[in-house]
């Protein structure tokens, strides 16, 4: 193990196994923590603010607490602050305690009734355990709509044994907001009661049962599975017969026995045989192709990993682990690319041995591009967030801590695969012949096309996971708690068929009509499910959400092109792989003339 991946694991220790101030265990009487997190628009889920912006009892300069957030609580935009004004201790009620006497201005009224008409939200945590409520709400009036702020907070707190099983959190008593400003009193009550719900199962009821479990759901994950599973069926069975056939047909073709005018058909004269000297010629600009391709690798290790273990362990039930996983997994994985970006790279080099000084240049590539490229979106948000104010900016420690698992962990382990696959002899047996120019390609009819197979090649993948996508889009955007990691392993399964599929199919097709320019059309059919992908993001912004501002329209489409290019980059790769162990398997039994 090298020191970076040491290091590596030791930061992922950290920040995956954040502690709590407690044990979730409680004495008679003992204090229990509740934690403000923040404030929005119910409609915006993403554009947040600390809960404390708002002239809602904040705690004194002296009295203020903040929890140090782990890496995903902080790239979450959950920053948590200690309610002090809230005592709340353990199986003691509270009858109407007063929480305070906050005095406003007029510009802080104005700031609360503009609050109330964007229905603001806001989020504590008590125990771990998240309970929401509204700061007001609309009422009509003689004078018109007004808004009214609630006053009264009613905590309802289950426990089993020394330990808090379920809270819930109701918002009542409104009262209208002095226009020019004022004095509003503000109380709050606890109510304790017994409950036999086991602790391991607090949580479920935050899952919604009857949306991810609908018979829907069910249904339409079994009709897709049994549908490509037939696709690749068909696929198989299609492309063995006429793979045969053409096996004849060139066979016929080199028997010197053979008498053309008793056969014209099995004229060799057209079909892939005729590019065999092309069809390993290196592809244009081998670097950033063989970067690419790695990356994609890595991100289906990572995507898989990340799955099962969220099948494994139950992940959503705290706060910002699945995204800390999700950045140690990545940074772990990036061997993956660093191997395989170089050993594809070595591999083109034994055919072009000019290209043998270009490996650092690829090996660069390989660590920098997909990070690079995140880091500079990200950015771009982050400065939007900043702007605004938003919780939902990154803190600079998040950002240093993000960096030093890319300088310390990532970029080491892609030069530790680089290094072990350059190590990697190839037989000179092995590699084939390339021809000295490059063969003239003849036209063809439009659906033979590279550019039909990219525009066209990521229907059929994206058609079998769009279903998934909507369930996926929609606990995120809708806040719900997605734990349905099995079907999305199936799902993702079923991508992957789909996928190499279709990137073998239009990779013959494109063959028989003499175009060698395989590797690169087969990467980019494949990745153009991304593209489909995002088309499908736009839709659901404008049809299936109430999302607005500049704010939010930011974040959520900067989210969604990272989502959509990074599952593009792995499709992109699942594709290539599939094409590339066709054209060596079709080839493999042809002789070289």
């Amino acid at each position: 193990m090298t020191a970076g991946s040491a290091v590596l694991c030791f930061l992922s220790l950290i920040l995956i196994a954040h502690a709590d101030d407690h044990t979730h265990k409680y004495a008679e009487e003992e204090p229990v923590v509740v934690w403000a997190n923040k404030v929005g628009p119910f409609n915006n889920p993403l554009e947040t603010y600390k809960y404390f912006t708002l002239p809602l009892c904040p705690p004194s300069d002296a009295d203020l607490v903040e929890k140090f957030p782990s890496l995903g609580e902080a790239l979450s935009g959950d920053e948590l602050i200690e309610h002090t004004k809230l005592r709340i201790t353990f199986k003691e009620n509270v009858v109407k305690h007063q929480l305070c006497s906050q005095t406003i201005d007029e510009y802080e009224a104005t700031r609360l009734r503009d609050a109330i008409q964007q229905q603001y939200w806001f989020q504590f945590y008590i125990d771990d355990l998240p309970v929401w409520a509204t700061i007001g709400k609309v009422i009509q009036t003689k004078k018109g709509e007004q808004p009214y702020i609630y006053t009264h907070h009613f905590f309802s707190l289950s426990y089993n044994g020394d330990r808090i099983v379920q809270a819930n959190l109701t918002a009542e008593e409104e009262r209208a907001i002095p226009l020019q400003g004022g004095t509003l009193d503000f109380t709050y009550s606890v109510h304790w009661e017994k409950s036999s719900l086991p602790y391991e199962q607090r949580f479920r009821r935050y899952l919604d049962n009857q949306f991810f479990e609908h018979k829907i759901h069910w249904f339409s994950i079994f009709n897709s599975f049994m549908l490509v599973m037939f696709l690749a069926a068909v696929v198989f069975i299609i492309l063995s017969r006429t793979l045969k056939q053409d096996y004849i047909r060139y066979q016929k073709e080199a028997d010197e026995e053979y008498d053309d005018e008793k056969d014209t058909n099995f004229s060799g004269e057209y079909g892939w045989k005729q590019v065999q000297p092309e069809v390993f010629r290196v592809p244009p600009y081998p670097c950033l192709f063989c970067a690419i391709v790695g990356t994609g690798y890595q991100l289906i290790y990572m995507a898989l990993a990340v799955i099962v273990l969220a099948i494994i362990f139950v992940l959503y039930a705290s706060r910002g682990t699945l995204l800390t996983l999700c950045i140690i997994v990545w940074a772990l994985s990036s061997y993956v690319c660093g191997h395989y970006s170089a050993s594809l790279f070595v591999h083109y080099t034994a055919i072009n041995p000019g290209l043998g000084g270009d490996w650092i240049r690829t090996m660069m590539f390989s660590a920098t591009l997909f990070p690079g490229i995140c880091c500079f979106i990200v950015w771009l948000m982050n400065f939007v967030a900043w702007y605004w104010h938003s919780s939902q900016a990154i803190p600079f420690l998040a950002m240093v801590v993000v960096v030093l698992i890319w300088g310390l962990g990532s970029f080491p382990l892609v030069i530790a695969g680089t290094i072990i696959a350059r190590t990697r002899k190839i037989d000179p047996k092995d590699i084939p012949r390339v021809g000295t120019l490059p063969r003239v390609i003849p036209p063809g009819a439009w659906y033979t096309s590279r550019t039909t197979f990219i525009l066209l090649g990521g229907i059929l993948p994206f058609g079998s996971i769009w279903v998934e996508l909507y369930f996926v889009f929609t606990s995120f955007w809708n806040y719900k708690f997605y734990y349905v990691y099995g079907f999305l392993f199936l799902v993702f399964l079923m991508v992957i068929i789909v996928t190499m599929c279709t990137s073998i199919v239009a990779t013959y097709i494109l063959l028989n009509a003499e175009d060698h320019r395989w590797q690169w059309t087969s990467f980019l059919l494949s990745s153009s499910i991304g593209g489909y992908m995002f088309m499908y993001a736009v839709y659901f912004f404008f049809t299936k959400t109430k999302m607005s501002g500049l704010l939010q329209t930011t974040l959520y489409f900067g989210y969604m092109g990272l989502f959509s290019f990074g599952f593009g980059l792995m499709a992109g790769a699942i594709g290539f792989v599939a094409a590339n162990a066709f054209v060596n398997r079709i080839y493999r039994n042809i002789k070289v003339d």
